[in-house]
Parts: structure tokens; C-alpha cells; sequence
């Protein structure tokens, strides 16, 4: 496990964007079960992806698509593992990874990225992929 002086200025950098800090199993269930809309969940990590690709996609795509997911949510790798463990129990089949990023509409997968889908694309890229997947289910 991460220590959190490592870990919570990298969770601040989605929080303070407006991400939820989901900390607990329960909490990743009642954000993806939501009734009605969609969920955004981030599995964060300490990598350097994460710091360089997939902290400011996820950030450039809320802020600059016209449509938005209802709510967005994050989980840290390394740190939250209950909670990360519950948020990959709804992302298969595909495998864990961090950093990796989950649409869900009503409840339901709907789009997710991958880690190798983040190394080495810019995070402008990351997030016009995000963001066309937005318009698309949002």
C-alpha cells in the first residue's frame, strides 16, 4: 500500500476538479448503481501515465465536453483497494489496470480504457476519446 503522503496530493488532482473520492466498496456500488444517468469512474494510480496522460484527460473531458457524464467518481490503486477491487468487479472482462477509466449508464459498462491505451498518448487524445465516448452515452 501507497503511502498517503504520496497518495493524496495525486487524489487531489481529481478531487479538486470535482471527482468524488470513492474510499469503500459500498461507496463504488451506490455511485455505479445510480437509478438513472451516467458514471465516470477513474481508477487513479502512482504511475507516471497517470500523472502525464490519464489525471488530465479525465479533467480536460468533463471540463470540455458539451455532454457530461451525470457524476464522476475516482479510486486509487495501491491505496483504496476495496474500493478499486469493486470498481474492477464492473469492469469485465477486461482485465485490471491502472490507470484505467469506466463509463457506465445506468449502471451498466458502457466504455472503458485501458492502461495500454494511455502510455503514450497525449492526454489531449485521451480526452477527445473521452469525450466523443461522453457524447455518445451521456
Amino acid at each position: 500500500m501507497y503511502p498517503a503522503e504520496i497518495v493524496l496530493p495525486m487524489k487531489a488532482e481529481l478531487t479538486d476538479s470535482g471527482f468524488t473520492d470513492l474510499t469503500t466498496a459500498e461507496q463504488v456500488d451506490q455511485f455505479i448503481q445510480q437509478a438513472d444517468g451516467t458514471s465516470f469512474v477513474v481508477i487513479n494510480s502512482v504511475c507516471g501515465c497517470a500523472a502525464r496522460n490519464a489525471r488530465p484527460a479525465a479533467k480536460l473531458a468533463v471540463q470540455h465536453s458539451a455532454k457530461r457524464p451525470t457524476s464522476v467518481g475516482t479510486v486509487f490503486a495501491g491505496f483504496d483497494n476495496a474500493a478499486v477491487q469493486q470498481a474492477r468487479s464492473y469492469t469485465a472482462p477486461y482485465p485490471p489496470s491502472s490507470p484505467s477509466m469506466a463509463l457506465f449508464k445506468d449502471g451498466e459498462l458502457v466504455h472503458f480504457v485501458e492502461r495500454h491505451q494511455i502510455e503514450g498518448a497525449s492526454a489531449e487524445a485521451i480526452a477527445r476519446h473521452l469525450i466523443a465516448a461522453f457524447e455518445e452515452h451521456c
